[in-house]
């Protein structure tokens, strides 16, 4: 198959060596899990247990609420200690409603029948599945997956792309999902071919996998509707709008979908859910993590139940060295800087990250632009990283949406090849933040008037209706002298 090509893109180091041959291991239980009701995109789950109440493993702790959620499982067997507010895994470090569950180490699982073959059920039914195991896209976008392969199949998709490019410096949890359990991606891929009722899977790895890439090739080489490709490294291929233009030379339009081409991708850590769900029952409750960076003491790559604390991986890898200048969630172009090491794992955790100052770059002050270009080159969607800066820096919000920020991935490209070390994405995360609350003041205005112009309905018909009864009172009046009238 001819592979096409994306336009911008970096190859910054991959650092993949500190942990890629290490193979995933189940990290201990840790004796407290912190599960936040926010570990997807949409809204937050609704929590259906109770404060003392005793959970298996498996157990539904939270129920999904509205149409893009997802619920949430508990990772091990134990006793709910509490259900309230605790640090978010994010850079505002600012708290999230969270189940905190107390594991009793006995991993006694829920009671389910075996669930059936899944080639037997209806699309619809395993997509119902997938819904109710709380998967999600295992590849950080964390979008429920049960929505996407619904609005897919209604779209007519033709083709799914398994993604196991996985371009981000430093993680390997993907590599070594496809090293070691194959099979597994390969066969909930098929599940999800089932979902879609499409033709054919493209399993797409980069190069610099070679491990990987023979694995995937072996586990499906008696199933023609599955091609394995090898990619070019470059940095972001692993997007899915990249991605889908390096496949089927197809650019998705803007504001648009990738479904809109045809294709739909998945991670390979949400195939190999769609298989534990499908096939054994098994909701997402666990997930691999890689724990990597100059100042951990042993790379390793991690099977972790969701809820565990960064510092319970940290100190698994024998702890984190005292230069330590940068802790991440995911990898280092897109992850978010963590605010301490007492933040739980969640469903799109791909990696801890400790980075030496050297690793991270020493922190320059931004210089002013030399109009070099450099950032339009490196940008992968087409934008204009210094126009659209400049538009936040003026807070010219019609005019930054005019050059297209909603298309802007946070890739980081344009950041990472400035030689003014000018903080774009910083401008751009707070552009995006100021539209939002642009976007909430005149919901809340235009909630206001809505309330407003009913409030005046309301009074119009209370005073039509008090005309028509004071016309009725009259008209009765009149009527009854006419009648006095006549008698007399």
């Amino acid at each position: 198959m001819r592979l096409h090509t994306f336009r911008g893109g970096v190859h910054p180091p991959s650092q993949k060596h500190l942990s890629a041959d290490r193979s995933i291991e189940v990290l201990p239980l840790p004796p407290r899990l912190y599960i936040p009701l926010q570990q997807h995109a949409g809204a937050p789950a609704l929590p259906v247990v109770t404060v003392g109440q005793k959970v298996a493993k498996g157990e539904l702790l939270a129920r999904e609420h509205g149409v893009t959620s997802a619920p949430l499982h508990a990772p091990s067997s134990g006793t709910v200690t509490a259900i309230g507010d605790f640090t978010a895994p994010h850079a505002s470090g600012l708290p999230l409603p969270t189940i905190v569950l107390d594991t009793d180490g006995e991993e006694h699982w829920v009671e389910s029948e075996p669930p059936p073959d899944p080639f037997s059920r209806t699309p619809e039914e395993v997509a119902r599945q997938v819904g109710a195991a709380g998967i999600v896209g295992m590849g950080g976008a964390n979008f429920p997956a049960s929505v996407k392969l619904s609005k897919a199949r209604q779209a007519g998709v033709h083709t799914l792309v398994v993604n196991g490019a996985e371009c981000e410096p430093y993680v390997t949890c993907d590599d070594r999902l496809m090293r070691e359990r194959a099979t597994e991606i390969v066969d909930g891929a098929a599940i999800m071919l089932h979902a879609l009722q499409a033709p054919r899977a493209l399993i797409a790895i980069e190069d610099n996998k070679p491990e990987a890439v023979q694995a995937m090739r072996d586990a499906c080489q008696n199933d023609a509707r599955m091609t394995v490709l090898s990619l070019p490294s470059r940095y972001p291929a692993g997007s899915a709008k990249q991605l889908i233009q390096l496949l089927s030379g197809l650019e998705t339009p803007s504001g648009g979908r990738g479904t809109d081409t045809g294709l739909l991708v998945h991670n390979v850590g949400t195939a190999y859910s769609v298989h534990r769900a499908l096939r054994y029952g098994q909701p997402l409750i666990s997930r691999i993590v890689t724990v990597s960076g100059g100042a951990v003491a042993e790379p390793r790559n991690l099977e972790v139940p969701l809820g565990a604390l960064a510092v319970d991986l940290l100190n698994y890898c024998g702890g984190v060295s005292k230069d330590c200048a940068r802790l991440l969630m995911g990898g280092p172009m897109m992850g978010q800087p963590l605010p301490g090491v007492e933040v739980p794992v969640i469903k799109g955790t791909n990696g801890i990250l400790a980075l030496t100052a050297a690793e991270a770059g020493e922190a320059q002050p931004a210089s002013p632009c030399i109009r070099c270009g450099r950032c339009v080159e490196a940008c992968p969607m087409g934008l204009l990283p210094l126009e659209l800066s400049k538009r936040a820096r003026s807070e010219d919000w019609s005019g930054i949406q005019a050059l297209g920020l909603s298309d802007c991935m946070s890739c980081g490209s344009c950041a990472y090849v400035c030689p003014s070390h000018i903080p774009l994405p910083q401008y751009f995360a707070f552009a995006r933040g100021k539209l939002a609350e642009q976007r909430r003041e005149e919901r809340k205005s235009a909630h206001i008037r809505e309330l407003m112009e009913q409030r005046q309905a309301r009074f119009a018909r209370a005073e039509q209706a008090k005309a028509e009864a004071a016309a009725k009172r009259q008209a009765a009046k009149k009527q009854r002298a006419v009648v006095m009238e006549e008698e007399d």
